[in-house]
């Protein structure tokens, strides 16, 4: 049997291309997106199906054709078959074995499929309610503490411990007080189709922020590992999940200078103890988002950028490949940059400024 690909239609019905041959975009979507800036509706050409994770309109090919064709569902198959001049035909045979014409089968929305990430307004209100309904557990406090931060930085950071346990019902809380989790990382559907949480190991919940202060995402601090300590809080793989980004988070307002350095809760500690504007990338080999950032704050006046990663990325060649690739980025986007040494007993240069504080050179 000839089976139908979302690409056989997109010319049929007008909906824009993937962009640079991608397999999975996104676009405005019909039912609930007010302006092409939105673009809420998930066109996914691996799997053949689409889904809106704000609206929930979802669906296969022939849906799809038939929402914006106003064509009755239940005939869209001759329809396209005839629009296309496509037939059925029965096996063919060459030599000894049997073809038959190589298309993926068309299937409906399945409940396994990743939804795309939903949009930073619903990302910061959903985060900020799960976040409110945590706590901070008091060797996560000490620590905090003895990072240099102060117990009213910590409470506007919005830092809190990931739960061990609970997950439904912090999801299920949510969801009856309005806040949307499909596109929302850390959030996914159980097999009986209510909404939970993640499970991640216990630690410090991080949140990256935008330049206005919107968290974007949110990294996991986690307890007692000695690799791979910082985590996002992410749902990808899982039912109806969301996969998080490696986000970029800025905090303080841009200035002549801005730092750059490697993680969320560094930059807030290095711009607690010394008032700098500092931006963090997840890793200097995480450098996705970085260049959205890197044109806010040189409209905004910033000329130069100080990269202050920690010390060991003199001795680490993958970190030294990954800086000469910023270094190459900065240098693309017309800063001026440098480079901060400091004492290396000290590895970041939160901890040195912190030591500088301590000691009243600060």
């Amino acid at each position: 049997m000839v089976e139908i690909h979302i690409t056989d239609i997109i010319p049929l019905i007008g909906i824009p291309d993937p962009p640079n041959g991608r397999r999975n975009y996104n676009i405005p979507c019909p039912c609930c997106d007010n302006g092409p800036r939105e673009k809420h509706l998930n066109i996914n050409l691996s799997k053949d199906v689409f889904c809106c994770p704000r609206c929930h309109f979802s669906g296969g090919v022939f849906d799809l054709y038939a929402f914006y064709t106003g064509t009755d569902r239940v005939g869209v198959r001759e329809v396209l078959m005839e629009r296309l001049g496509l037939k059925d035909s029965g096996p063919q045979y060459e030599g000894s074995k049997k073809k038959r014409e190589k298309r993926t089968i068309t299937r409906p929305i399945l409940q396994d499929i990743e939804l795309p990430l939903t949009d930073i307004d619903t990302r910061h209100e959903t985060y900020s309610a799960f976040l409110s309904k945590l706590s901070l557990a008091s060797d996560h406090r000490q620590n905090l503490l003895s990072r240099g931060f102060s117990e009213e930085e910590i409470q506007i950071k919005g830092y809190k411990t990931m739960p061990v346990a609970g997950f439904s019902a912090i999801a299920k809380q949510l969801q009856s007080e309005g806040f949307y989790l499909g596109g929302v990382p850390g959030f996914y559907h159980t097999a009986d189709g209510s909404w939970t949480l993640t499970q991640e190991k216990r630690g410090i919940l991080v949140p990256a922020r935008t330049p206005d202060g919107k968290i974007q995402g949110i990294q996991v601090r986690r307890d007692n590992v000695k690799k791979g300590k910082f985590r996002w809080l992410s749902s990808v793989g899982k039912p109806d999940g969301c996969k998080a980004e490696t986000w970029t988070h800025i905090v303080g307002n841009p200035t002549p200078t801005v730092l750059l350095t490697e993680g969320p809760m560094k930059a807030d500690i290095i711009h607690y103890i010394t008032g700098q504007t500092v931006i963090a990338v997840p890793g200097v080999n995480s450098l996705n988002h970085l260049q959205d950032i890197l044109n806010h704050v040189r409209a905004h006046g910033t000329t130069k950028i100080m990269t202050c990663f920690d010390m060991d990325y003199l001795k680490n060649p993958h970190v030294k490949d990954g800086y000469h690739n910023l270094a190459a980025m900065l240098a693309k986007s017309e800063f001026a940059y440098g480079t901060y040494i400091w004492d290396p007993q000290y590895k970041g240069l939160d901890d040195y400024v912190w030591h500088c504080r301590q000691e009243g050179t600060l």
